[in-house]
């Protein structure tokens, strides 16, 4: 296989060479096309570019010894979307524990009439309330919402990427998301 030949392979049959051969080659292809995008979403994550890139150096390492759990019944990019999140999930959830900061987030359960929250409202925010509300609600609310409004994917592909039963329940999961948001938010 030439050199320009490794640029035209696509991601599925990378990961399939590499998992075969240990090829640390064809791993720096699969690295060079997909690190800005993990660098971007660790960043959504965290303060600090240092600290984005850290998680990204991390992600990718830990990616080469899990690449052999991709089964390739989604697109490689969903698969890699689904573990960044999760890496950068827990590594925030680690770092809350270490300093034991307290999330604001009303304790009571909110119920929900089952009307729907339009995504007008979402998009009406200002961005640097926004911003702060973000960081005050559950990861899990902002990794959904993050999901949809800023990486615009389709229900269909948060459910498959967070592992969800259904689209009503990636619906439902949302709204509530929503409303959380929404009403933290407006007690800034």
């Amino acid at each position: 296989m030439g050199e320009e030949t490794k640029e035209n392979i696509d991601d599925n049959e990378l990961v399939s060479r590499i998992v075969k051969n240990n090829n640390a080659h064809l791993y720096a292809v699969l690295y060079d096309r997909h690190a800005k995008t993990v660098y971007n979403k660790c960043l959504s994550f965290v303060k600090t570019k240092e600290e984005a890139q850290d998680l990204t150096h991390d992600i990718f390492v830990l990616l080469f010894a899990k690449l052999r759990t991709f089964k390739g019944t989604s697109k490689f990019s969903t698969w890699l979307y689904s573990f960044t999140y999760n890496f950068c999930v827990n590594y925030v959830q680690r770092e809350l524990k270490k300093k034991r900061e307290k999330i604001l987030v009303t304790d009571r359960v909110i119920e929900f009439p089952g009307e729907e929250i339009p995504d007008e409202d979402i998009l009406k925010l200002k961005e640097e309330k926004l911003s702060r509300a973000l960081n005050k609600i559950e990861v899990s609310d902002k990794i959904i919402l993050m999901m949809k409004y800023q990486d615009d994917l389709l229900i269909k592909e948060i459910r498959e990427t967070l592992n969800m039963n259904s689209d009503s329940a990636v619906k439902m999961r949302l709204n509530r998301a929503k409303s959380r948001l929404i009403t933290i938010y407006n007690s800034i």
